[in-house]
């Protein structure tokens, strides 16, 4: 597949070179979402997450690398930001825990551990229904509030409440299991 030629870049009109950059590279990106992530309905929508910030910093493209690997840099870093959004938000070290006192095997030990659970529990979150994983996306990846994501699921408040709270119990015993 050919890079994009320098005339449709010079354009003003951004509309034109993002539409051109789906044409050209949606399934691309769209594969190396799904790679990462695992669920069709989660890459299409970071896909889409995507091509937004793609269009909202199309200002920012400098020209130094081709305008497919700004686009892929994008993708990656932002699949990067989802996968681990959850756990840099709801975990919090405490002050029992030593910071600096640990050896360097004792890091690894501790990173090899930290990816096993958060791989365990981005596979128990793809496993949940989708009614559970969206609000769990929208929620927590998103940092919707309630209303919001009641507004964009068409279901009540309480049904969003529900489903989360819902969610949460189901991820629970699927990490027991484990």
């Amino acid at each position: 597949m050919e890079e994009l030629t320098l005339d449709v870049l010079d354009t003003e009109d951004k509309e034109v070179i993002i539409d051109e950059m789906m044409n050209r590279y949606g399934q691309e990106v769209l594969r190396l979402v799904f790679s990462y992530v695992n669920n069709r309905t989660i890459a299409e929508d970071l896909t889409q997450d995507i091509f937004v910030k793609c269009y909202k910093g199309l200002h920012t493209y400098s020209g130094k690398s081709k305008l497919r690997t700004w686009l892929w840099r994008i993708a990656i870093n932002h699949c990067k930001d989802f996968l681990k959004s959850w756990y840099t938000k709801n975990v919090v070290i405490t002050e029992d825990e030593p910071l600096n006192n640990t050896t360097k095997k004792d890091m690894v030990e501790q990173t090899v551990i930290q990816r096993q659970e958060d791989d365990q529990l981005i596979s128990a979150i793809m496993m949940l229904p989708i009614k559970y994983r969206e609000v769990i996306y929208l929620y927590y990846y998103e940092e919707l509030p309630i209303k919001e994501i009641a507004v964009l699921t068409e279901v009540g408040d309480s049904t969003v409440k529900t489903r989360l709270r819902r969610a949460k119990e189901l991820l629970k015993e699927r990490l027991e299991e484990l």
